[in-house]
């Protein structure tokens, strides 16, 4: 088994320094090391890891590291892996395969390449390695003790196996866990969606009509952020329930192909596909921007796109023109991606902290529960997720109030008056 494969270990010092950065900002994750670094918890177990291969994600397969485990990890998205942050793990003796821009064949092989590794406890972000282990790579599910699950996509996906009775160990769904979605689905979505797109464009966004389309967590946050940053906004749901709320929280609400004809700005946040296509297309204005923030490419159908435009070129780093045989030209941002990696640095530090602080502490709850545990998807424990947000509340100097044992007694016994 090769050690490492990447485009080139020489690039790790300036890996190195975006992997220092972020953990200067990511204190929960500091706390949970030193304790890792003391009782080696986690000593000789193997980890295999596919997940946004960036500075963030990187100090978490370190973490791990001094926690005794053997990791190798791997991209989530080809488009979002950085080749500096890869060489510096490598050079920490960390397994990596990944580099960017990789073909659909060379991501495939390195997804093999982590689970050549054998692993015990998985780390997946959007199902990756779960789905090899339930397909091509079956025989070795019986190896794998578990794993945590990052994002809704690869949720739904794990949730689909065992609706079917076909999961083959059990995975903690660390997208519900209440620190990560309330956090780093709406607070870290909202900022780098909106950081990749503006950095990516240079325009403003102050006036124009934006579309979101999905209003879950990941939407609300970056329905919120583009209100803030002076937008209006419109809000298309296929949830009746997330529809009255967004109708309440202040937005327009209404069906996608009526919002075609008036957005500027076009988000995908739903997981799904096929949410723009053709008959969207075909309403769009001239200079509509189109950009996902969905975990896979096929919430903007692009064979479509390409179908009814008649030509396709960059005109930019990350921006692609279509242009209509009307003369319309629409704008398609990092090839459809996850906007706020490929076409950004991912969500803040200060929020991927509590998220992969969860991570961490669900691959020892796997390590010590996992041969206890049935073929299921868990939420993380109440005891997990509530550790997580006392650690991010001493790092930031604040105090709450505790009840008192009266009180405790008042609210748990329903004999109190």
């Amino acid at each position: 088994m090769l050690d490492y494969v990447i485009r080139d270990i020489d690039l790790y010092e300036q890996g190195r320094l975006k992997i220092d950065w972020v953990r200067s900002h990511m204190p929960v994750l500091n706390v949970i090391r030193k304790e890792f670094e003391k009782n080696r918890p986690l000593q000789g177990i193997r980890v295999a890891m596919s997940i946004h291969l960036e500075a963030k994600t990187a100090y978490l397969a370190e973490v791990l590291s001094a926690g005794g485990a053997k990791v190798a990890i791997t991209g989530s998205n080809p488009l979002s892996t950085q080749d500096d942050v890869a060489a510096a793990l490598a050079q920490e003796g960390i397994n990596v395969y990944a580099w960017y821009a990789a073909t659909a064949e060379e991501y495939n092989k390195h997804l093999r390449l982590v689970l050549g590794n054998h692993p015990q406890v998985l780390i997946d972000d959007g199902g990756d390695l779960a789905h090899l282990l339930h397909t091509d790579l079956r025989e070795q599910a019986g190896e794998v003790l578990g794993g945590a699950e990052e994002t809704t996509t690869g949720v739904l996906r794990l949730r689909a196996l065992e609706r079917n009775g076909q999961l083959l160990f059990p995975m903690i769904s660390v997208n519900d866990a209440l620190c990560k979605y309330l956090f780093d689905n709406r607070y870290g979505t909202g900022e780098s969606v909106w950081s990749g797109i503006m950095r990516t464009t240079n325009l403003v966004t102050a006036g124009k009509t934006v579309v979101v389309i999905g209003y879950g967590w990941c939407g609300k946050g970056v329905a919120m952020r583009a209100k803030g940053l002076g937008a209006k906004v419109i809000i298309c749901e296929i949830d009746p329930v997330k529809a009255i709320e967004a109708f309440m929280d202040g937005f327009r609400v209404m069906q996608a192909e009526q919002a075609a004809a008036e957005g500027d700005i076009f988000i995908t946040v739903t997981g799904c596909m096929d949410v723009l296509v053709t008959r969207h297309y075909q309403r769009m204005k001239d200079g509509a921007i189109l950009a996902n923030a969905g975990h896979f490419d096929v919430e903007i159908n692009i064979p479509e796109l390409e179908r009814v435009s008649v030509s396709r070129r960059t005109v930019r780093k990350n921006i692609e023109e279509f242009k209509q045989s009307d003369g319309r030209r629409l704008y398609l941002l990092a090839e459809g991606r996850l906007v706020n990696l490929a076409a950004g640095d991912g969500h803040p530090a200060e929020i991927m902290d509590m998220s992969f602080a969860l991570q961490a502490l669900s691959v020892l709850y796997i390590l010590q529960h996992g041969r206890q545990l049935n073929k299921k998807v868990y939420n993380v424990p109440p005891e997990i997720d509530n550790r997580v947000a006392e650690l991010k509340l001493s790092s930031l100097g604040i105090q709450i109030d505790h009840l008192t044992s009266e009180q405790f007694k008042y609210i748990n016994d329903w004999r109190c008056e």
